[in-house]
């Protein structure tokens, strides 16, 4: 039982997570400040998320920063609107 409410959470929490990479890696006026916004909150979420799941923090951290650059860099400026 423990197992699955495990399961269960940890789904949650990644899709949670990468819900709001996501949303933020859309932030800046360009296309290399919306991937550096996108890496760096990457980056944050990877890492946080590891830390979460029992994962190494590192490898969640550069998977996330990986991801969280490639999704800032393919957004446009008109694609998330902070104003």
């Amino acid at each position: 039982m423990q197992t699955h409410l495990f399961k269960t959470t940890r789904i949650v929490t990644l899709g949670a997570l990468v819900a709001l990479t996501v949303g933020l890696s859309g932030c800046g006026s360009t296309t290399g400040e919306r991937t550096a916004s996108g890496a760096g909150v990457g980056a944050a979420v990877g890492a946080g998320a590891a830390a979460a799941t029992g994962g190494s923090v590192t490898q969640g951290a550069v998977i996330g920063g990986g991801v969280g650059a490639a999704t800032g860099a393919a957004t446009d400026e008109d694609d998330v609107s902070l104003d």
